[in-house]
């Protein structure tokens, strides 16, 4: 029981430190001792300072004459210091590290490790990290980095976990079909690495241990979800053959497959459990739509959950262009809708077939006759008790089928792991007419000359054929900002707010409007501004990623993304898909801030529109963290494992699947079941 023992236990932890760690999430000795180096430094053979050479370098000395000060032209503070050996004496220079001035003491010798180069006309070793001497095992000279946490440092992380060695000789197995003290032997060299070796090996076993982990609780979803009860809703071919055929386009190969594959889920009588993934324009609200209809034409009802007003009145509007003709009642329910006592007292009677709405939907007071299928638009925004609780509104006990819909592609490796409870269907086909957009990066410098030629070139076409906006002049321009106000009121900040760029939009197009959106805006605020962007009122919006998920605008076919470079290719992704929905001509610039080469991730999203090529690409780059958001509820927190390490994913399903076979290790491995609850809570939907 040690590693549920509160971190306080741990020695030389009193109530102060405990509370910065509890701050950061580290609360038991277990979150401590799972508190990984995130690099080692190798203090191997350093350098006497009488032969220093440009470039990184280690050396061993003492240190004096240390002192801070700010930076007159940057807001930095600087720690200069000297370093001395028998042979001679270094200059020393940190920035905004001012803890340094108290780290060391004087006459005592530590290890020095950074670069060694000329600044402000003189060498000096710049920023390096250091370590005492006993810190580093002299056999192979590494020793452990850690995130610094609050005022907590990498050396304050060294000191606690050598004091608390005693405590690894106590640390339980967690898994099974690994040889005896495997898990306590790999966080030890983890944390007390001898050689570059077994740090290899500490890692790939507890990478296994996150695997493992995952994919036990994806399985263990997908048993409790097929213990439920569902209504059996039978499939009618000849009605939906009779719908399709109403339809003004044919739907694409995987729009077919898909909703055959929602058909079948559904005739069970058990609840359908299915994530339907797309890009952007792919065509999954008419795969919803197809599921509705197949659920009210069995005289049963529907929910379609969607994240904003904006989204839920687009949906409601597409839906009832399709279903009302059919003689389908069709409701929308968002906070703003009046009369909702009214509406509520029809959906509860059964009037309604099909209620699309927000989070008025998860209310008490709404309550449902017959809802045998819930479909949740961009899943990842919705907490899982938010999910659930929409789930538990289906009244006659029975658990209805569940419907989650994303445009955020998800790399095959997190389908195994992290969704492994849910059946995934891919729409990774474009309806025809779709437009690819062109994307390009340009650089601050070139914003006056290239960007504002081509932006009134837009301003100027014809508006979009497909536009419903009654007064649009031209095509209309997103322009996506990072910050809503400048920092302390700086207008030279390196991100410019959306109300500062849209005053100097404004001032260069002064025939355009021009207005700007940010989150922080009232719901209705923003739903304004929005719908007057649609109907052609606005020539250029300015706003923050708060438009990432949005109304269709047709006649919007450009969009500039300022900062590009401080966004995760997934959501680049994401904003550009709100261009090219019509049939004009589609562009994207990526504005970027810096004169360095373009990153990877702006080059990919350059040659490439595919999304679901970008996210590979990007759990590559990132890892799994920010994929999919699923960090947003604190579960997915994978320390080591990679997503992409095909082989260990495999090895650990195979395990999983033969622990699963014995009952008996649900008891056996108490610890393993306590840990695996967190990642249970990433998807769990009943």
């Amino acid at each position: 029981m040690i590693l549920e023992e509160d971190v306080e236990k741990l020695k030389g932890v009193g109530p102060k430190t405990a509370a910065v760690l509890k701050k950061y999430g580290i609360h038991k000795v277990r979150d401590f001792l799972y508190n990984l180096p995130r690099n080692y430094e190798n203090y191997v053979a350093p350098t006497s300072i009488a032969d220093l050479r440009p470039g990184k370098v280690v050396i061993k000395g003492t240190i004096d004459s240390l002192s801070s000060r700010r930076a007159r032209r940057r807001n930095l503070s600087v720690t200069e210091g000297t370093i001395r050996d028998k042979t001679g004496a270094v200059k020393v220079v940190w920035f905004n590290q001012s803890y340094r001035l108290k780290q060391f003491t004087p006459g005592k010798e530590y290890y020095f490790a950074g670069d060694y180069e000329l600044k402000n006309g003189r060498f000096s070793l710049i920023s390096p990290s250091s370590a005492e001497i006993s810190d580093v095992d002299p056999s192979g000279g590494l020793s452990p980095i850690y995130v610094a946490h609050g005022a907590l440092k990498s050396n304050d992380f060294r000191r606690l976990i050598r004091a608390s060695k005693p405590i690894f000789a106590e640390i339980p197995d967690m898994l099974p079909s690994v040889k005896p003290e495997t898990r306590r032997k790999a966080l030890f060299y983890a944390h007390f690495p001898s050689s570059g070796k077994m740090i290899q090996k500490a890692r790939d076993y507890l990478a296994y241990e996150e695997l493992f982990e995952l994919i036990l609780a994806a399985k263990l979803n997908r048993r409790e979800n097929e213990k439920l009860k569902a209504m059996a809703i039978p499939f009618t071919l000849e009605k939906i053959r009779d719908f399709l055929q109403l339809l003004p386009f044919k739907l694409t190969g995987a729009q077919k497959k898909a909703a055959w594959d929602i058909f079948q889920d559904m005739e069970k009588p058990t609840p359908m459990n299915r994530l339907l993934q797309g890009d952007v324009g792919s065509g999954k609200t008419m795969v919803a739509a197809l599921a509705a209809y197949e659920a009210i034409l069995a005289g049963h009802q529907v929910a379609i959950l969607a994240p904003t007003a904006i989204l839920a009145s687009q949906h409601f509007a597409t839906i009832s262009q399709l279903l009302a003709p059919l003689g389908i009642e069709v409701a929308l329910l968002t906070g703003a809708t009046k009369k909702k006592p009214e509406l509520k007292s029809q959906i509860k009677s059964g009037k309604i077939n099909l209620v699309i709405g927000t989070h008025a939907l998860l209310t008490d007071d709404t309550e449902f006759s017959d809802l045998a299928l819930v479909i949740i638009d961009e899943q990842h925004r919705f907490g899982v008790e938010q999910r659930q609780k929409l789930a538990l509104k289906s009244p006659k006990g029975l658990a209805p089928h569940l419907l989650t819909m994303t445009a955020t592609p998800i790399p095959r490796s997190l389908q195994l792991t992290v969704f492994g409870d849910l059946d995934v269907s891919i729409l990774n086909e474009m309806p025809v007419g779709r437009q690819p957009v062109n994307t390009t990066i340009i650089t601050e410098v070139e914003t006056k000359e290239k960007l504002y030629r081509k932006m009134q070139e837009i301003l100027t076409l014809k508006p979009d054929a497909k536009s419903h906006g009654k007064k649009a002049h031209g095509q209309q321009i997103y322009w996506i900002c990072k910050a809503i106000e400048d920092k302390n009121g700086n207008l030279g900040s390196e991100i410019t707010s959306a109300k500062a760029r849209a005053k100097k939009l404004a001032s260069a197009f002064p025939q355009q409007t021009v207005e700007f959106l940010h989150g922080k805006m009232k719901p209705a605020e923003k739903d304004a501004v929005m719908e007057r962007f649609a109907a052609g009122e606005i020539d250029i919006l300015v706003s923050t990623t708060v438009v990432e998920v949005g109304v269709d605008v047709p006649n919007a076919t450009l969009m500039v993304i300022e900062n590009a470079e401080s966004y995760g290719l997934a959501q680049l992704h994401q904003l550009r898909g709100r261009v090219g929905r019509g049939s004009s001509a589609a562009y994207c610039y990526l504005l970027t801030s810096s004169d360095l080469a373009p990153s990877r991730r702006l080059r990919e999203l350059e040659k490439s529109n595919d999304g679901f090529h970008l996210a590979e690409v990007d759990l590559k780059l990132r890892g799994p963290g920010e994929i999919y958001g699923a960090l947003q509820h604190g579960a997915l927190d994978l320390r080591i494992a990679s997503l992409s390490d095909t082989k260990l994913i495999a090895k650990a399903q195979k395990d999983v699947i033969e622990f699963l076979q014995n009952p008996e290790n649900m008891l056996k491995y108490k610890e393993l079941m306590n840990g695996i609850a967190k990642y249970q809570q990433i998807t769990t939907l009943n």
